[in-house]
């Protein structure tokens, strides 16, 4: 029994943590707007990452929305895109990600469907919403691996970051081994100076010493 229990919980445990999207209402446009969401525990760049690169799988770059004023900066719109997981129709997609708390891996996803300058929500059967959903669910695998990405690039940085640390270090000690050469060979010489000079002073006080005996007594 206790052995059921756990592969049920083992088989409930990963749908539950599983993103599911939902409907909302956003503003966008100057007013408010029929949005499906769904919730990401990915930072938001890869997030927008897998949007992108799914919606260019698709044949669709997008226009993002800018401009200090704009109310709807951070929206990337898609005119007239056919997404047939969502709809065999050409539709306008509007899609916004934003970090839910900055520096944390939450992450909110948010998708508004027109159509002719309208929110298309509407017009959409049960079947329709469903689709939505679904499409905006199985983003996740795209989005854990565009997290991936982004951590293989990070730890490739942190790698570099390691390997120019234990350059430079490196290059340290050669350039303190040449400088204690360098003392070593100017001891060396400093040493051979010294016997030289002692040798110079020896001969000059013998040669002192023979003139001070040639000195005349009286």
């Amino acid at each position: 029994m206790r052995n059921l229990l756990l592969m049920l919980c083992g088989g409930l445990i990963p749908s539950l943590l599983f993103a599911q999207a939902y409907e909302s209402t956003i503003d966008y446009d100057k007013k408010k707007q029929d949005a499906f969401v769904v919730d990401y525990a990915y930072p938001q760049e890869a997030v927008e990452n897998a949007i992108i690169k799914k919606m260019d799988q698709l044949g669709y770059k997008g226009k993002e929305e800018k401009g200090l004023f704009n109310k709807d900066k951070g929206f990337r719109v898609f005119k007239s895109a056919y997404i047939t997981d969502i709809s065999s129709n050409s539709m306008d997609y509007a899609f916004k990600v934003e970090s839910k708390r900055k520096g944390t891996e939450s992450t909110i996803y948010m998708v508004i469907i027109g159509k002719d300058g309208n929110n298309a929500k509407s017009q959409f059967e049960s079947s329709g919403i469903d689709k939505a959903k679904s499409f905006l669910n199985h983003l996740e695998p795209i989005v854990e691996a565009e997290n991936l990405e982004l951590r293989i690039k990070d730890q490739e940085a942190l790698l570099a970051k390691a390997q120019k640390k234990m350059s430079d270090l490196k290059n340290g000690k050669d350039n303190m081994e040449k400088k204690i050469k360098k003392l070593q060979d100017d001891i060396k010489d400093n040493e051979k100076a010294q016997e030289d000079q002692a040798k110079e002073i020896e001969n000059q006080t013998k040669e002192l010493e023979t003139m001070k005996g040639k000195r005349k007594s009286g």
